[in-house]
């Protein structure tokens, strides 16, 4: 049985993308788009295979939808989330900025309607990969520095995945990491954003998509562990996992790691 799919956040390059995966995945139908830009209407799809119903409203396209897909904002997110499990429909978001909250008021919608909700930082199979030995690395040094590098249009600072990445380490670690002071700070903010410890640098510019890299030191050694994504094709692998899960899995899922069982 195919599952049909609304995709949320459809004129972005993500939206785009997401459209593409799911038009040429087997078992897996596009039924619909939505985004905040567009005009009431119908949307083409990549393959010339025909056109599906597009509007401004979620509501209005989601009649035949099993599963909608999210890349917008956080706003956007959870009016998604409220929308699509209130009408019974699983939901899978790769948009990042969700606050605790927000979360926790995921998983109350997806009990309350008995639906899926799968939230994911980071769809890239290597980047949920690098979080996880993040984890396992972490108790065996003492300093931690994180480079995150997007694309300028990149709404959050830092990213989702490199917040996840800090947690999984200090979480490994069972505590905080040292974090050294400069005695003179020449330009203010120089050593980054702390997070309990694990300092975290984030860069924006043309040419990049998402690359985080994680140092970890102690004495006398550093262990870098480093992932890219070159392209937005990167994160389909795992958009479409998430697509195909979602709908066997009740209630809220954070992580593609507990899809991938690690």
């Amino acid at each position: 049985m195919s599952i049909n799919v609304v995709v949320h956040g459809v004129l972005g390059r993500m939206g785009q993308q997401v459209l593409d995966a799911v038009t040429n995945e087997p078992g897996l139908t596009p039924v619909g788009g939505a985004d905040a830009f567009a005009a009431s209407g119908t949307l083409a799809l990549p393959d010339g295979s025909g056109d599906v119903p597009l509007s401004k409203s979620l509501q209005d396209v989601l009649g035949e939808a099993n599963v909608v897909v999210d890349f917008s904002s956080a706003e956007g997110a959870v009016s998604v989330i409220r929308t699509a499990t209130a009408n019974g429909v699983n939901v899978v978001v790769g948009t990042t900025g969700l606050t605790d909250a927000n979360v926790q008021e995921a998983e109350s919608l997806a009990n309350e309607h008995n639906v899926g909700v799968i939230i994911a930082p980071n769809f890239a199979v290597g980047a949920v990969l690098m979080i996880h030995l993040a984890k396992l690395a972490a108790r065996f040094f003492d300093y931690a520095d994180l480079i995150e590098m997007h694309h300028e249009a990149k709404i959050d600072s830092p990213s989702g995945t490199a917040l996840a990445i800090a947690r999984a380490a200090v979480e490994g670690k069972g505590g905080s990491f040292v974090s050294p002071k400069s005695e003179k700070e020449l330009l203010e903010g120089a050593r980054g954003g702390v997070y309990d410890g694990v300092n975290i640098h984030s860069a924006r510019m043309p040419g990049r998509v998402a690359h985080h890299e994680l140092v970890f030191g102690t004495l006398g050694q550093t262990l870098t562990i480093r992932h890219d994504s070159v392209n937005r094709e990167s994160f389909m692998p795992g958009v479409l996992m998430a697509i195909k899960e979602v709908v066997n899995r009740k209630g809220l899922t954070v992580g593609l790691d507990k899809i991938m069982g690690l």
